[in-house]
């Protein structure tokens, strides 16, 4: 009945049937669930991300009527009473959870000259989401929220998120706040997690702030300029001089979002802004991630630490021997530090192939994962790390708020047996939905960047060569940082010779080459918002240039053949039946 009521066009959610009599394998059955919408509805590109990424949306009925019967709790709970002190929010102008408020004053102890009190007050969600309940079921299937251009799929239902756990302004909220007095050099001297009830001066947004900063302040910001936002400001100037001394890796490549319309419709691809705002209140909330696993590794308190290892040999390996030819110089990966490759951003940082150097130096980089063992944090340069700074938003925060609860006996709603048996298994389905979201927002991005696309084909633009594979090559566009795939099909007709070592393809014939970083001219020949694919071609005239290695040994230098780490192609072979899904997001 329910496949009467669809149409050509119609998108829907199905999962495969097993073969049967009825249906043989060779037929494929399928079940459909669920009507969508039309495939060209632009509303539908999220929606499709959300289910074939398998992410919940929907909450139980329990964990609704849990999060409704809730009120807010009183001072006689043993909280501290925060509400006099000017607490701000920095968030997103698009923002509707605040998770995290910020403070900061000199400190006035006479053997910390120089220093600062700083506070982070973060939503105390542990204690309306207790171990067991049905929300925490809900949240730990989760594992985090999934933030897409045109909606987000919250951890929390919304009463929570959007209200009671939202640190909203000139409303009573209950919080988690880390005390944190750092020395005139940004060391952490001590700390102190107490439970409070507090209220939010003001929302700020992140250029609402920066804007005052520099001058102009607004109506809402003028009367906090020099109370509030100038300590805070003179408090991140301190912390950020003792990250560049720690050697924290300043990797910071431009990330693009789609702004969309009330019709869903992609109005524009943009890069994201990247503030002094922005990096106070990462500075803040990476200390108080710090003092965290301090605390509860001071006292052998279970922790889920946030892990980042250092480079693999095997990952290390191609990039210092392609940075060396350009000139820049890597230790090996037993002997490699953040601050090695600090040295070679900073020498980079004002030439044209800036943002290749970059990107192959991040793509070495290992994937941040959560362990209730601790190996440090590379990319940080911490050798303690987790995540307590947004406990609505991430699963992993809230098992963190948990154990300091239990840990400092700061009342209900601390870790429980069962968490501390299975801290293991937490931490490896909570990086598993970590991965799943990054994926699903990518693809996304990918779709709606596609849709932007999709009225151009056929017109021409100029980009850079941004990966180089066997079977094509990856361009990203000077005008609006898309990117999409060169199929090996679409180079001038030569026998290609893929050098992994030298990321390029060189022509066997012609000896031109394409390698990364290299300007190009291409041709838009398909956008699929479906499918999220973008491919180009090449325009014949641009881009090639003779291989340099030619004549002058490299060659023989990159081992030579084929069998020495260099892959054929034919521009002419048939096209793998993959390659356009391998065009999405291969590059990242």
């Amino acid at each position: 009945a329910f496949c009467k009521d669809l149409s050509e066009g119609d998108l829907v959610a199905a999962e495969q049937l097993p073969p049967s009599r009825e249906y043989p394998r060779s037929k494929k059955p399928v079940r459909i669930a669920e009507r969508l919408g039309k495939k060209d509805d632009p509303r539908l590109i999220s929606l499709i991300a959300i289910h074939s990424h398998s992410i919940p949306t929907d909450f139980s009925a329990a964990a609704l009527k849990e999060a409704k019967d809730m009120a807010e709790p009183a001072l006689s709970g043993g909280r501290e009473d925060l509400r006099s002190l000017p607490l701000v929010t920095i968030d997103g102008a698009d923002a509707r959870d605040f998770d995290d408020a910020v403070f900061a004053e000199p400190d006035i102890h006479p053997q910390n000259e120089g220093g600062w009190h700083l506070i982070v007050a973060i939503a105390d969600v542990s204690f309306y989401v207790r171990p067991q309940s049905a929300l925490d079921k809900e949240a730990f299937e989760r594992g985090n929220s999934t933030y897409f251009a045109d909606r987000v799929v919250p951890m929390l239902p919304e009463r929570l998120s959007n209200d009671l756990c939202s640190l909203m302004p000139r409303v009573n909220r209950a919080c988690l706040a880390c005390h944190l007095w750092i020395d005139k050099d940004g060391r952490l001297r001590a700390h102190k997690f107490v439970r409070g009830l507090m209220r939010s001066a003001e929302r700020l947004t992140y250029e609402e702030v920066e804007d005052a900063h520099k001058g102009y302040p607004g109506d809402k910001t003028a009367p906090l300029l020099e109370t509030v936002i100038a300590p805070l400001y003179k408090a991140y100037g301190i912390l950020k001089r003792a990250r560049e001394l720690r050697g924290a890796l300043e990797i910071d490549l431009p990330e693009r979002k789609a702004l969309i319309n009330d019709k869903g419709i992609v109005t524009a691809i943009v890069p994201r802004q990247r503030l002094q705002s922005h990096q106070l209140v990462e500075e803040f909330m990476i200390l108080a991630n710090v003092a965290a696993a301090e605390a509860l590794e001071n006292k052998g308190a279970p922790c889920l630490y946030r892990i980042h290892d250092s480079p693999s040999f095997d990952r290390l390996e191609n990039t210092r021997e392609f940075l060396k030819e350009m000139g820049y110089s890597l230790p090996k990966a037993e002997h490699l530090k953040p601050k090695n490759i600090n040295h070679i951003l900073h020498l980079t940082k004002d030439k044209p192939d800036k943002d290749l150097i970059h990107t192959l130096l991040l793509r070495t980089q290992s994937q941040a994962v959560y362990a209730p063992d601790n190996i440090g944090h590379f990319g940080l340069a911490l050798e303690k790390y987790a995540h307590f700074t947004s406990p609505i938003r991430r699963y992993a925060d809230l098992i963190v708020h948990r154990s300091l609860v239990r840990t400092y006996g700061l009342g209900g709603g601390g870790l429980d047996d069962f968490e501390h048996e299975t801290l293991h298994e937490i931490a490896e389905h909570i990086s598993q939905t970590e991965r799943r979201s990054m994926v699903a927002e990518r693809d996304v991005m990918d779709r709606f960047t596609a849709q932007y696309l999709s009225v151009n084909v056929g017109r021409d633009f100029k980009g850079k060569v941004s990966g180089v594979t066997h079977f094509g090559l990856f361009v990203t566009l000077d005008e609006s940082g898309a990117d999409g795939l060169v199929p090996m099909r679409s180079l001038p007709r030569d026998y290609y010779i893929h050098d992994e070592k030298r990321h390029a393809l060189i022509g066997k014939d012609n000896g031109y080459s394409y390698r990364l970083a290299q300007p190009v001219v291409v041709r838009l020949a398909e956008a699929d918002p479906l499918r999220g694919s973008t491919v180009f071609e090449m325009l014949e005239s641009s881009g090639a240039e003779p291989d340099r290695g030619r004549g002058r040994g490299r060659r023989r230098r990159h081992g030579g053949s084929p069998a020495a780490g260099m892959k054929k192609s034919r521009t002419q072979g048939k096209k793998d039946n993959k390659r356009k899904d391998r065009s999405r997001g291969k590059r990242r």
